[in-house]
């Protein structure tokens, strides 16, 4: 099978994929994308784009294999992993279930508010520079509509006061999630290493610049956070980035705060 895994700079849901990868010892070739130039909706030899133009996850990684793309870093992992060495998921339902779960809460909470405000920080400016016209071809190559629309507003600096707060919030929240999981000594989320881990630390690395105090007096998290980036496969990914600051490379993310 013809297979190439597009990703942008090592940071969000592309760091967790490339840790995934990297963990999985499958040799499988990967294209570096601009994400903040829309590149991620015009990648060649793409015949059934439908995961690529409506996932939820917004500018992630695509898997292409045969034509086919593949999304949202999670399932992308879960594939790697089951194709590769297979030790990022748990055997006992229960614990899979757990590590399931965890992930739906990072994706659906912290995700949406970390791009959010990643992209408030670091995308706003370079999208509001942009040429009109070269905007407009950006968007016009969007097939989500709802997608477009965040394009648009992040452009536009449209960051209203509530939602920032609200994801200022959610990230907190994902910290001490993360805090209080470690408080029984365990060394990673769910006891060994697993996906849960890396895309965790994916969407919270880029956060500890944007959103300091959720941080402060987080040991355990911070720990955490730096056994995760020790990691030759974190190592290895980080090693692909194309700047000196992967982790302020932001792009439109998931619907902010779908779920409330």
């Amino acid at each position: 099978m013809a297979t190439i895994l597009y990703h942008g700079e090592p940071n969000g849901p592309s760091l967790a994929v490339l840790a995934a990868l990297g963990e999985s010892g499958l040799d499988i070739a990967c294209q570096p994308i601009d994400l903040l130039k829309g590149e991620r909706h015009t990648l060649p030899q793409v015949t059934e784009p439908v995961a690529r133009d409506m996932g939820v996850e917004g500018e992630g990684p695509v898997l292409v294999i045969d034509g086919e793309a593949m999304t949202e870093s999670v399932f992308i992992a879960q594939y790697l992993d089951e194709a590769g060495a297979n030790t990022l998921q748990p055997k006992d339902a229960h614990a899979h279930w757990q590590m399931l779960m965890w992930c739906r809460r990072i994706t659906e909470r912290a995700a949406p508010a970390a791009a959010f405000l990643g992209c408030q920080a670091s995308a706003h400016d370079a999208l509001a520079a942009m040429d009109e016209a070269d905007f407009a071809a950006l968007t016009d190559a969007i097939a989500s509509e709802d997608l477009r629309h965040r394009w648009v507003a992040v452009r536009a600096g449209d960051f209203p006061e509530g939602p920032c707060a609200d994801s200022v919030t959610k990230v907190s929240d994902a910290v001490k999630m993360v805090d209080d999981q470690l408080a029984d000594g365990r060394e990673w989320l769910m006891g060994p290493l697993t996906i849960a881990d890396f895309e965790t630390y994916g969407w919270l690395a880029g956060m500890t610049a944007v959103v300091p105090d959720a941080f402060a007096g987080k040991d355990r998290a911070a720990a955490w956070m730096e056994r995760v980036r020790a990691r030759p496969s974190v190592q290895a990914a980080l090693a692909r980035a194309t700047m000196s600051n992967p982790e302020a490379s932001w792009a439109p993310g998931p619907e902010i705060n779908r779920w409330g």
